[in-house]
């Protein structure tokens, strides 16, 4: 049930994702210019090396060679190993400006996630209105009055998740791509069928203990500390159900987004990658209410009450809860 009132939160909240879609874009296009800024230094390096040009040179002509039929293919097969070792050769003489790159990259997409997440919890509190008393907000105004409450849940959120992937995608990579690959009958479409899954339960896992995080902060009204150790605490908060429909969404969300890739040449993303921050987010919501045992709105004529509806304290009522 929590999976449909969801979907239906969100068919309710739809019109909020064209806003967060503009605001996602503008931030999309000023992290690709600052990920240009990054790694185009580098890429010229290597680039305007006279072993790059002897590497393509080798390939073009062993291609000449291969659509001729001819003998000398074996001759450009020789300039393309020295080319590409030399290649090699110079990329490891530049490991450090290698390395400085992967860490201005990483500082680039935390703060891509930290202006992503500003988003993200405008979004939410939108949702939230909707959910608890019909209100329609706007976003941008949502997005500035919560600006240092989401500031601040993005300075702590932003870096400990970029920080999670990149541990456990890196170390699923190196367990599957080069431990596992040592096995003898394990091929390559096993290697990316474990790592994608990999990838889907590593991702479930890290929604699953986050999923309190921002219902706690923006409908229970917590500090940024008492959010922080309720999400993580997991007493009586059904841990494997929440995991379980998480999978579930993160498969969903997988495949309509590959779906609009291939048949809608990717101009269906436009519509799929905001939705799939909103169903997680309609998600994390009616799983709050529940378990707390509030009643919420999935459209404006459905109200789902819990089988024991919690009487709010003196405190909760004054506050607007």
């Amino acid at each position: 049930m929590k999976f449909k009132h969801s979907l239906n939160v969100l068919i309710d909240n739809f019109a909020v994702t064209y806003k967060h879609l503009l605001y996602k874009l503008v931030i999309t296009i000023i992290a690709m210019v600052l990920y240009a800024l990054v790694i185009t230094p580098f890429i010229n390096a290597v680039t305007s090396s006279p072993d790059y040009v002897s590497l393509i040179d080798g390939v073009k002509e062993f291609l000449k060679h291969l659509v001729r039929g001819d003998g000398e293919i074996g001759s450009a097969t020789e300039q393309i190993e020295k080319a590409f070792n030399a290649l090699l050769n110079l990329i490891g003489e530049n490991r450090g400006n290698i390395i400085l790159g992967i860490v201005g990259l990483i500082l680039v997409h935390t703060v891509e996630k930290f202006c992503t997440g500003l988003g993200n919890y405008a979004m939410a509190a939108i949702i939230n209105d909707k959910m608890s008393l019909r209100a329609n907000s706007p976003f941008f105004i949502t997005l500035i009055k919560n600006l240092k409450e989401a500031s601040l849940y993005n300075l702590m959120y932003a870096p400990l998740s970029v920080l999670y992937d990149v541990i456990c995608y890196l170390g699923a990579y190196l367990l599957i791509f080069r431990l596992i690959a040592l096995i003898p009958f394990i091929g390559l479409s096993l290697q990316i069928f474990l790592f994608i899954t990999s990838v889907i339960m590593l991702v479930s896992v890290k929604m699953t203990f986050t999923a309190d995080w921002l219902p706690s902060l923006i409908r229970g009204k917590m500090s940024q500390r008492e959010a922080f150790a309720y999400t993580f605490g997991r007493k009586n908060k059904k841990t494997f159900n929440v995991l379980s429909n998480f999978i579930v969404i993160v498969l969903i969300i997988m495949a309509v987004n590959v779906a609009a890739v291939i048949c809608t040449f990717g101009a269906g993303l436009l519509i799929t990658i905001p939705s799939s921050y909103a169903i997680l987010i309609c998600f994390e919501f009616v799983n709050y209410y529940d378990r707390e045992e509030l009643k919420y709105f999935i459209d404006k004529n459905t109200i789902i009450k819990p089988e024991k509806e919690r009487t709010l304290t003196r405190e909760e009522f004054f506050r607007g809860e």
